[in-house]
């Protein structure tokens, strides 16, 4: 398998999901409720062996941590600015959980990259209005970003908005395999590929 998407949620709270297509088929898989997400996640990379998981969570820290003589924004990297999502600093453990899980998914040959679905939904004309607020624009929603997979389908319907973020972090996967993504920051302080 060649990459996966994945919205990363907290720990335990049984919101993170991973998306990934076998054939053309796109599947969808979530993490469960008081279950420690990043055992099941790494278990999921060890099972499947994606080379590439396009992850939505920050994998660094702003430039200033380790070149203050270079940057000087100590809570916003380039990319969170080009992209406007929020600072690392303020996602705090979710930043470290995240760092420490692309760490460990190298030692399984499997690449994180960082993926932003929240501006990805803007480019491909998500309504921002009802994007995460109505549940009934999922569907709506999924067919849009079914819209920019040309020959894929979706196994079965998006149940919630992790699961539609999660496809559209394999979107920016599929966009980034294709050489048709856009990407922001530098590889000093940190990308985000949309």
């Amino acid at each position: 398998m060649e990459w996966a998407g994945v919205d990363y949620g907290s720990k335990m709270a049984g919101t993170t999901v991973i998306a990934w297509a076998e054939r053309q088929v796109l599947y969808l898989a979530q993490s469960q409720k008081k279950k420690d997400a990043d055992r099941w996640l790494r278990q999921w990379v060890t099972e499947h062996q994606p080379r590439q998981l396009y992850l939505d969570a920050p994998l660094s820290l702003p430039g200033v941590y380790l070149a203050p003589d270079q940057y000087s924004d100590y809570f916003y990297r380039a990319a969170d600015k080009a992209v406007q999502a929020m600072s690392p600093m303020f996602l705090g453990g979710l930043t470290a959980r995240a760092m420490r899980l692309s760490h460990e998914l190298e030692g399984l040959h499997c690449t994180t990259l960082e993926a932003y679905p929240g501006h990805l939904s803007k480019m491909i004309g998500l309504d921002g209005k009802r994007y995460k607020k109505d549940k009934g624009y999922l569907e709506a929603a999924t067919s849009v970003i079914l819209g920019h997979l040309p020959g894929y389908q979706l196994q079965e319907a998006t149940a919630n908005w992790h699961q539609v973020d999660a496809l559209l972090a394999f979107c920016s996967g599929y966009r980034h395999q294709n050489g048709q993504a856009e990407v922001y920051g530098s590889i000093a302080e940190g990308q985000i590929v949309v």
